[in-house]
């Protein structure tokens, strides 16, 4: 390892643009002195990157999905990794877990895991057995053999100790209280539509995926029985499609809006319009059992009140700061009960509101970053001749 200002390269499969934690994670190493490269990859509809203070590298792959794009992929990044001259390897999930244990053992320099979910327990794989065991025993082999590991729960962080035999470090998804510049630019278009849209409904906001498992068909059963409300989902994902023909199919037009991807800017323009945040994950898998995801911190920190599943993260989370409800139940009845309740209820829609102003506060990367630098800190500061910010 050189003496110079360590060069650490972060990798994930996505494009970068919507990656909030990431962004927050390469921002923060860059601010704190380290020289950053975020490296994911190209996709046809991917917007142009925005520059930042940290690098940041595109793959092309011409294979686009599956188990091709994933043997492409990889093969490309472990031959981007050893061309560079870097002192550190970040891999973020198990995606990119083996072109950067292989690189980081050519290049000899120190590997770290981010593990942003329990990824052989997610739904997109728990139903495929050969897919998760394949997953699982990648897992085993490698994860023991990184330097350090941290991940964006205590539940998560708990299990991944027992299961590797590694300490398991927590940095949480918070969002910034005041976000860095420069970010990507703001469409005033979909802010102007939701304001105007703000002034006449209550809206309930989904910002994420659309995939399975995160409660949107039963969103969609609940808006039948919903009034003066509207359902604005913020994302787009494997199941885009099929909930868009069903709006059409149930005559929900009027009452259900489709954003498709929104920046992270325009995303945090919006939600303080929203009347309630929505986060219904299902209880498919031990990933979705055991997260905490980073919208629950994005709707406290635009003062928004939400629903959450009734999970170990957010049962803690609410008992501590009292920002939301949990959901007992995923029937489109009870739901429709619940928020009418909720919405109905002035004194404690206003209770949980000022909660929100309060823990927004607390919730902010600016606090929390603390962890993430320590973890990396902790390997190059006798190692670097400059003094850490």
């Amino acid at each position: 390892m050189s003496n110079s200002i360590p060069r650490i390269i972060l990798t994930v499969t996505n494009d970068l643009t919507y990656d909030q934690r990431m962004i927050r994670i390469a921002q923060t190493l860059s601010d704190t002195g380290y020289r950053v490269v975020l490296v994911g990859r190209e996709q046809e509809n991917s917007l142009p990157i925005i520059s930042q203070d940290f690098r940041q590298h595109r793959i092309h792959c011409r294979f686009k999905s599956g188990k091709l794009f994933y043997l492409e992929f990889n093969w490309r990044l472990y031959h981007y990794l050893i061309s560079q001259r870097l002192d550190g390897i970040c891999a973020v999930d198990l995606d990119t877990i083996l072109p950067v244990y292989f690189a980081s053992k050519f290049l000899g320099v120190p590997r770290f895991f981010d593990a942003h979910e329990y990824f052989e327990e997610v739904p997109e794989v728990i139903h495929r057995p050969l897919v998760k065991a394949i997953w699982e025993k990648l897992a085993d082999w490698l994860v023991p053999k990184f330097d350090r590991a941290y991940t964006v729960c205590e539940s998560l962080a708990e299990i991944f100790k027992k299961k590797y035999g590694i300490p398991f470090e927590v940095v949480r998804n918070l969002p910034f209280a005041d976000l860095p510049q420069p970010s990507p630019p703001v469409n005033e278009q979909v802010i102007s539509q939701i304001a105007e849209l703000a002034a006449i409904k209550k809206i309930m906001l989904y910002q994420g995926a659309l995939n399975e498992g995160r409660g949107l068909e039963v969103i969609l059963d609940a808006m039948h029985y919903l009034d003066d409300t509207v359902l604005v989902l913020a994302g787009d994902g494997d199941i885009g499609s099929q909930l868009h023909a069903r709006v059409a199919r149930e005559y929900l037009s009027s009452k259900v809006i489709f954003l498709g991807y929104v920046t992270p800017s325009t995303l945090r323009a919006i939600t303080p319009f929203a009347t309630l945040g929505l986060n219904l994950l299902e209880a498919r898998g031990k990933s979705y059992y055991y997260s905490l995801a980073n919208k629950t911190f994005d709707y406290i920190q635009a003062g928004v009140p939400a629903l959450h599943p009734d999970f170990p993260e957010y049962r803690r989370l609410l008992s501590e700061h009292q920002t939301g409800l949990l959901v007992k139940e995923m029937e489109g009845r009870y739901l429709a009960t619940l928020i009418s309740d909720l919405l109905e209820n002035t004194p404690q829609y206003a209770v949980l509101k000022a909660n929100c102003r309060l823990a927004k506060n607390k919730l902010i990367w600016e606090k929390e970053k603390e962890r993430l630098t320590d973890i990396y800190n902790t390997i190059y500061k006798n190692n670097w001749n400059e003094p850490l910010v």
